[in-house]
């Protein structure tokens, strides 16, 4: 069975799932984790969701703010053995929910391009493409995009 957890950055669990996102992203764009220790740094972030199958944290995400109406999805990862089973949305969804609880109007987020599935989804879900911004502006590699809440 599947639960759904709002938690913050300092949950061991979500440390786990970080970790072994940037292992994965490594490996998708053959780099190196340091090279994106500045766009991947979460600390005091009190908006992380996570998901657990039974008791083992499966999935998370996070959002932080970007500007006064505005969030950042981030860190989303699923375990490989799961995916194609809805629990990305289902964080993504959580996230929204969240941000909307909070006032904010608008998410926004960034993935790449080596991860064509994470592009669909968040198409799927309603995010639109949009120019790449802040950190990600002048990034090859990078996928931006926005969806109003």
């Amino acid at each position: 069975m599947l639960t759904l957890k709002r938690t913050n950055s300092d949950n061991p669990d979500f440390h786990i799932l970080t970790a072994a996102l940037d292992v994965e992203l490594c490996k998708i764009y053959g780099t190196k984790q340091e090279d994106y220790v500045e766009h991947n740094k979460i600390i005091d972030l009190p908006t992380v969701v996570l998901a657990y199958e039974g008791e083992t944290p499966v999935a998370c995400g996070c959002i932080k703010i970007f500007s006064d109406n505005t969030v950042e999805i981030k860190r989303m990862f699923v375990t490989d053995h799961l995916r194609g089973n809805g629990i990305a949305s289902s964080i993504v969804k959580e996230l929204e929910t969240w941000a909307k609880e909070l006032g904010y109007s608008f998410s926004v987020l960034e993935t790449g391009k080596g991860q064509p599935d994470a592009i669909g989804l968040y198409q799927k879900l309603g995010y639109k493409i949009t120019a790449n911004y802040g950190q990600y502006d002048g990034l090859e590699n990078s996928v931006c995009m926005k969806k109003e809440l």
